[in-house]
C-alpha cells in the first residue's frame, strides 16, 4: 500500500496540477502557458515518484498522471467551453479514477483482487453513465432554451408587427381626421360667403380656400 510519505508527495501533485486549471476565460496565451505549467509539474511529480519502489512508486505515477490527463482536459474545456469538453472532462475524470483504482487492487491476490477491479469497474461505469446523462440534460435544456428564445423572437416580431399596423391606422385615422374637419370648417365659410356679392363673395370664397388648404 502507499505510504504517507507517498500519499503527501501525491498530494502536492494534485495540487501544483490543479491550478492551471483553475483559471476561467482563457486567452490562448494563457492556455498554452498553463499547459507549459502542466507538463512540467508532471515532470516534477514523476521525478518526485522515483523515490519510491515498486507498487509505491506504481502508484504514485498512476495518479500524478491520472491528475495531468484531468488538468489538461480542463484547461482544454476552459479554452473552449462546451457541454462536450465538459463530458469530456468527467470521461477523463472516470478513467484516472478507475486506473487508479486498478493500480491499487494489484495490491491484493485472490478473491480479494477480484472484487476490488470490479468494484472500480463499476464505479467507472457509473461514473461514465452519470457524465453522459449529464451532458444530454445539458443539451436538452440548451435546446429548449433555444425554442423558447426563437418562440419569444417570433412573438416579438409578430407584436411589432401589429404595433406597426396599429400606428399606420392611428396615422390615417388622424389624418382622414384633419381632412374632414378641414372640409366642414371650408363648408361653413362657403356658406358664410354665399351671404355676400361680388367682388366680397370672390375674395371670401379665396380666403376659406386658402384656409381649407393649410394643413
Amino acid at each position: 500500500m502507499k505510504t504517507p510519505a507517498a500519499h503527501a508527495i501525491v498530494l502536492a501533485i494534485g495540487l501544483a496540477l490543479s491550478v492551471g486549471a483553475m483559471a476561467q476565460g482563457m486567452t490562448k496565451v494563457q492556455y498554452e502557458t498553463a499547459r507549459t505549467g502542466v507538463s512540467a509539474e508532471l515532470k516534477l511529480a514523476r521525478a518526485a515518484c522515483d523515490s519510491f519502489s515498486a507498487h509505491a512508486k506504481d502508484l504514485c505515477l498512476a495518479e500524478a498522471s491520472g491528475k495531468e490527463k484531468v488538468a489538461t482536459a480542463e484547461l482544454n474545456a476552459r479554452l473552449t467551453p462546451s457541454e462536450q469538453a465538459s463530458y469530456k472532462v468527467r470521461l477523463t475524470r472516470a478513467d484516472a479514477q478507475y486506473t487508479l483504482a486498478r493500480e491499487k487492487c494489484d495490491d491484493l491476490a485472490g478473491h480479494a483482487k477480484d472484487v476490488c477491479v470490479r468494484e472500480a469497474k463499476a464505479k467507472a461505469v457509473t461514473a461514465k453513465a452519470n457524465a453522459k446523462a449529464h451532458m444530454r440534460t445539458a443539451v436538452a435544456h440548451d435546446a429548449a432554451y433555444d425554442k423558447t428564445r426563437k418562440a419569444q423572437g417570433v412573438a416579438d416580431e409578430k407584436a411589432a408587427q401589429a404595433q406597426a399596423k396599429a400606428d399606420d391606422i392611428s396615422t390615417a385615422a388622424r389624418t382622414d381626421a384633419v381632412k374632414e374637419k378641414s372640409t366642414a370648417a371650408y363648408t361653413v365659410a362657403k356658406e358664410k360667403c354665399d351671404a355676400l356679392a361680388g367682388d366680397a363673395k370672390g375674395n371670401c370664397v379665396k380666403d376659406a380656400t386658402a384656409r381649407s388648404s393649410k394643413p
